[in-house]
């Protein structure tokens, strides 16, 4: 096997780069169960669900056009 020299600046760089695309792997397989664990909440009165509706609204009221 060949050895490659990286300088430790260089290797630093890559770091954070895995790191930064392992929290976005993670966060996109976790959608899923936090959608599952937030229907869970409202279904069980934890937390109040809004409509579309409501929150068009909403935003309405703060300036903002909804296409």
């Amino acid at each position: 096997m060949e050895q490659v020299q990286v300088q430790k600046e260089d290797f630093s760089d890559i770091l954070r780069t895995i790191e930064r695309l392992i929290d976005k792997v993670e966060n996109i397989l976790s959608r899923d169960e936090i959608a599952k664990s937030r229907i869970m909440d409202i279904k069980e009165g934890k937390i109040q669900g809004r409509t579309e509706t409501e929150l068009d609204s909403y935003l309405k009221k703060r300036g903002v056009k909804i296409g």
